[in-house]
């Protein structure tokens, strides 16, 4: 049984050795940008309340949706071949969904894509839970289980701008073990089906597959997103999101 805010800790020895995969799938350095973590955050926006569904999210992603679900972190990339996007958080209050936080982030340096294949540089579309945290970094009071361990530290010989690209990460839940390490590297789908998704800190450009946001963003969905509230992550280019 999972307990809420329970925090694990991971010898950085075992993290090191898992790490090998996670890294080739959600990290890498490239040349583009040269913005450290945090420095292009979107201000926050208005609170909008009485939103009665999740805007630009059509019927076959919004059907996936859990339905005790009260959190949605919706990823809206600016196009399929576009590495920017905007990332919000909504909040169910009742029956409608709040517009609660907003930033300017990052997908997959090529785009997005509904069959995501290892090393294919593009994000997959589609609707995730969120149920495991870690970093660099000490606990910022996070409510997922949090793991922290050097080993997530990012190679010193990737470009300056990605070092502290995992300080903190959630993991998207796509082709891994809920309830473990984000950097754990099973992939029960099978190596081809690429893995190690995760929402981690932002460093200007595209990312690998993952979705990044500033380092206040990420403090700010670890502080918040909670296991009772059955968070989730709807991501995807606008056109697929809407389709």
């Amino acid at each position: 049984m999972r307990i809420r805010g329970a925090k694990r800790t991971t010898t950085v020895a075992a993290v090191l050795a898992a790490l090998v995969l996670p890294l080739t799938a959600c990290g890498g350095s490239d040349d583009g940008g040269n913005e450290q973590a945090g420095e292009k955050s979107r201000p926050e926006q208005a609170r909008t309340v009485d939103l009665k569904r999740i805007p630009d999210v059509g019927d076959r992603l919004r059907k996936q949706i859990p339905a005790d679900s009260r959190q949605v972190v919706a990823v809206y990339g600016q196009g399929e071949d576009s590495a920017d996007s905007t990332i919000v958080l909504y909040t169910k209050s009742g029956s409608t969904w709040d517009k609660t936080r907003s930033w300017e982030g990052h997908n997959g340096k090529k785009g997005w894509t509904t069959d995501h294949r290892e090393g294919d540089k593009r994000s997959p579309v589609g609707v995730f839970t969120l149920s495991d945290a870690g970093g660099v970094l000490a606990d910022p009071g996070a409510r997922l289980p949090y793991t922290r361990s050097a080993g997530f530290q990012a190679p010193h010989y990737w470009a300056k701008s990605h070092w502290n690209d995992f300080d903190y990460v959630i993991a998207i839940d796509y082709n891994r073990v809920k309830g473990t390490s984000p950097n754990d590297p099973t992939r029960p789908e099978g190596q081809s089906k690429g893995g190690s998704i995760w929402l981690h800190m932002d460093h200007g450009s595209g990312t690998s597959a993952c979705v990044s946001l500033s380092k206040a963003g990420m403090e700010y969905l670890l502080r918040t997103l909670d296991p009772d509230q059955h968070p989730v992550v709807v991501m995807g280019d606008r056109a697929n999101l809407k389709a």
